[in-house]
């Protein structure tokens, strides 16, 4: 088990290295062979993992001459592909990590050390034999299962980002669509290694994921969106004659008729045949050393030295703490009759903030939330220095994945940004999305939450590929969790109660993540039992509620970092206000949090100290 925090051991070791008294080359011929020796093996590293992530380079839309001719490819998701992967990654932190010196300037030290806790991110938990590694999430216990994988993933990737500018685009497609059906293969023999090591997806959580499987293939092949989107990117194409057109569509549909529904068939038998001998435990405690991995999910998903008892207190004070303001609220606008539970569950259903249940409700709901945006943008100057240039779109989540989709994720543009960012929401229950807690939404999922942070991200090309794309959980989801607090204090809410109160309510969710994340992967708790807490800490709705718990159930750990990003990111706002009192700039703060890219806490921790440090020193 991990006793003590990876990451901030990684930072904390750069940083011990950086004071004024360390040693530094004087000569100019040894710096820059010194900075170039750091390039080499950063450059050596990244190129390493885009091998194994062609969906990835092709996601960022990278630069073929150098990352290679990814355009054909998928990534190798069988045992023996997730294992290369792993041991690549561990070899690469060892290099990392060898390479960092004394010798070396701050920011190459920094430079190192961050890189390096990517790498052993990407490389997972060596204790822990299931799962596979995720560009985003990480080491993910299920290959398989009703949330994500490469089911759910891959299928995203060819249909909505694949170019298809040129014939050869068009043809490397179908090479693609022949290659996914390898991949499904692949993840047949994880499903098979995994189970035969013990590792089964909970039983409550094979409805839905059957569900997925069998909905992905339910469409006529002709019809199915790997075909329909890929009809109409071709027919875009001047250069492609009519009859050229038309065979590729052909061979796209034979490929999903021929190869993928049988594949996906295979997929349906085996997990059917795994039902049967699924744990009934839904915590990841009860897998084979799952405890440990839990630990390490906490070190790198919720980047906090917290033991699992510590972070459920916290998540059980925090709602306490919301809840009362909540009823405050409620009572304020007359709403005094049951809990706080009962009277947002009544404001789920109250007709004046449900969007009607059609299409053109669903329209008139991405229509409001694009005026949204717009109106914060208008806004955002006054509160931060820096915007980013890339677009962001609102997206419905597609109708075949949303039974087991979250309520809303957001997508990052292309590093070139000629695609942009895409904020996608679940339309699948109306009641799910009441307008009063739309606004908030917004901000976290676009701007000025994931949408800023991760498209300026994009923009600082000094850090380099993996860090550009960085996945820390923590400093991501609580940058975009505090930024539902910035937008209340940039007037988004005013003389807006109920929005207001859905600000508060979607805090309260994330602090009940704390409670029932920990309740069912330490505590042992059923689903059931996290359900009834979560419905009564939240107040929403319970298909809300029971897609949201299932989905905890098949990613432990990361719906940690919400709050406890949060926190860190107020309680470091603060401190920086205490001492540098009338000196203390929002803007400022903004972009020292923001423009160095997605990194450890104790790393932002460390940069506001320094600005605090600067700020004594200018006063003095």
């Amino acid at each position: 088990m991990y006793s003590k925090n990876l990451i901030a051991i990684a930072i904390v070791a750069a940083l011990s290295g950086c004071s004024p008294q360390t040693s530094q080359p004087t000569n100019t011929s040894q710096v820059q062979k010194k900075m170039s020796s750091v390039d080499q093996v950063v450059e050596n590293y990244t190129l390493s993992f885009i091998k194994h992530q062609p969906a990835l380079a092709t996601s960022l839309k990278l630069d073929q001459a150098t990352y290679g001719n990814y355009a054909t490819l998928l990534p190798d998701y069988s045992p023996k592909g997730m294992r290369l992967l792993k041991d690549e990654m561990n070899e690469s932190a060892e290099k990392l990590k060898a390479r960092n010196s004394e010798e070396l300037t701050e920011d190459q030290q920094l430079h190192l050390s961050v890189n390096e806790v990517i790498a052993r991110y990407y490389a997972g938990f060596d204790g822990f034999s299931g799962g596979y590694i995720d560009t985003w999430g990480g080491h993910l216990p299920y290959i398989v299962n009703q949330l994500s994988g490469p089911l759910v993933d891959i299928p995203t990737v060819l249909k909505d980002q694949h170019t298809i500018e040129s014939l050869q685009d068009a043809k490397n497609y179908l090479v693609r669509l022949d290659a996914f059906a390898m991949l499904i293969q692949q993840v047949r023999e994880k499903i098979a290694a995994d189970a035969f090591n013990g590792i089964i997806l909970p039983k409550v959580l094979f409805p839905n994921t059957l569900g997925y499987l069998n909905n992905f293939k339910a469409p006529e092949a002709q019809n199915h969106a790997l075909v329909t989107s890929f009809a109409s990117r071709v027919e875009t194409v001047s250069a492609i004659s009519q009859e050229e057109r038309q065979s590729l569509i052909d061979q796209a549909t034979q490929l999903v008729a021929t190869k993928i529904y049988p594949g996906f068939d295979a997929v349906i038998a085996d997990m059917t045949a795994l039902e049967e001998k699924a744990p009934v435990e839904v915590g990841i405690d009860a897998q084979p050393n799952g405890a440990a991995f839990y630990q390490h999910e906490i070190t790198y998903l919720a980047d906090s030295t917290l033991s699992a008892e510590a972070i459920h207190q916290v998540g059980l004070d925090e709602v306490s703490r919301i809840t009362k303001r909540m009823d405050e609220i409620l009572t304020e606008n007359g709403l005094i009759d049951g809990s706080v539970s009962e009277r947002m569950q009544k404001l789920n259903y109250d007709p004046r903030f449900i969007f009607e249940d059609s299409d053109k409700g669903r329209e008139a709901l991405l229509t409001f939330l694009r005026g949204e945006i717009e109106t914060i943008n208008q806004k955002a100057p006054l509160y931060f220095s820096t915007l980013p240039t890339q677009a962001v779109e609102v997206k419905r989540i597609p109708k075949e994945v949303e039974a087991g989709a979250p309520g809303g994720y957001y997508n990052g543009p292309s590093l070139d940004g000629s695609r942009p960012g895409v904020f996608a929401i679940n339309l699948k229950d109306m009641n799910a999305v009441p307008s009063f807690g739309l606004k908030t939404l917004t901000y976290h999922e676009a701007v000025p939450g994931h949408h800023f942070q991760i498209a300026l991200n994009m923009l600082q090309t000094d850090i380099g590929l993996m860090r550009q794309n960085a996945s820390f959980n923590a400093y991501i989801e609580g940058w975009a969790l505090y930024s539902e607090l910035v937008a209340y204090e940039m007037g988004m809410y005013e003389n807006d109660p109920f929005g207001d109160l859905g600000r508060l309510q979607a805090e309260a969710y994330r602090a009940a993540r704390l409670v029932v994340d920990t309740g069912l992967h330490f505590k042992k708790w059923t689903r059931q039992q996290a359900i009834d807490y979560f419905a009564e800490a939240t107040g929403s709705a319970m298909s809300d509620v029971t897609s949201a718990i299932d989905r905890y159930i098949a990613w432990p750990g990361q719906a940690l970092g919400y709050k406890l990003g949060m926190i860190k990111l107020v309680e470091l706002r603060e401190m920086a206000k205490t001492a540098m009192d009338s000196q203390f700039d929002l803007k400022t703060f903004h972009d020292i949090v923001l423009l160095k890219g997605a990194r450890p806490m104790a790393l932002v921790e460390a940069d506001i100290k320094a600005w605090i440090e600067k700020s004594a020193m200018k006063k003095a």
